[in-house]
């Protein structure tokens, strides 16, 4: 038989201080909490990993129903968030993630079912997943948005939702990200970028082939869109609320983060 767990006792105990226990209503009304958030998660983590329906949800793990609905609280109460801010916080303070030199990519997913930040494209309708990886592809940021926008219109927006303290030092990306007015906003805030010049660049050069030379392990952010595309659930997004899918992204960093944390 398979394994009913996905998390080992290793990563539990990790886990477990940083998700609070579910509440209770004042007047006691309510159903009971009939299981404990390990297998939950489990569950969860079943249904990001496989990208199946809620309700395919095996008899091994708690209801499709409870384990939507506890999931629902995490991502409105931000605990999937605090969760993945804790861990890099802490692999930072070790010393294990490093901003002097990230990256920064977006990706196209399918939205199956519409809903808020779904725009559409020659691609059809979909959202925009931006990510930015620290030097070592680990993610820092994630930020979803409609697909219709052009990526350079939502650098700054990721840039706000790093979970580090501090911010990175220098921010490689690819032609999508040569802009001189982008390059002035996050040069106020201490970053550089760094990006090869569009074709038929009418404006001088701005960088040259040492600084360029950064570009080269841009593939560090390719490989972290890789290690989520793991994750089926992410691949399309079939969450009508785009909150949703944003805690199953932020869910997905966090078991990547896990693995360079024990």
């Amino acid at each position: 038989m398979a394994s009913r767990q996905f998390l080992t006792d290793e990563q539990w105990a990790v886990l477990s201080p940083l998700i609070p226990p579910p509440k209770r209503r004042a007047d006691g009304r309510g159903r009971p909490v009939e299981h404990n958030d390990r297998a939950v998660l489990d569950g969860v983590l079943w249904i990001l990993r496989t990208g199946a329906a809620w309700a395919d949800l095996p008899d091994r793990y708690p209801s499709y129903a409870t384990c939507f609905r506890r999931f629902s609280q995490w991502v409105k109460d931000g605990t999937l968030r605090h969760v993945l801010e804790a861990l890099a916080l802490d692999l930072q303070a070790r010393g294990d993630i490093d901003l002097s030199e990230c990256f920064i990519d977006g990706t196209f997913v399918v939205a199956k079912k519409g809903g808020r930040k779904v725009g559409k494209t020659k691609r059809g309708k979909g959202t925009k997943l931006m990510a930015i990886a620290d030097a070592a592809g680990l993610p820092l940021a994630v930020h979803t948005a409609s697909a219709s926008p052009h990526e350079v219109t939502l650098v700054e927006a990721t840039v706000d939702e790093i979970v580090t303290v501090g911010l990175p030092e220098r921010l490689v990306g690819d032609r999508a990200y040569d802009s001189d007015p982008l390059d002035e906003k996050l040069a106020v805030d201490g970053i550089e970028v760094i990006a090869p010049h569009r074709k038929g660049r009418v404006k001088p050069a701005t960088q040259d082939g040492r600084v360029l030379r950064r570009y080269k392990r841009r593939w560090k952010i390719e490989r972290l869109f890789a290690w989520l595309n793991k994750f089926r659930r992410i691949l399309t997004r079939w969450e009508y609320d785009d909150h949703r899918f944003t805690g199953f992204v932020h869910l997905a960093c966090s078991m990547i983060l896990l693995r360079r944390y024990l």
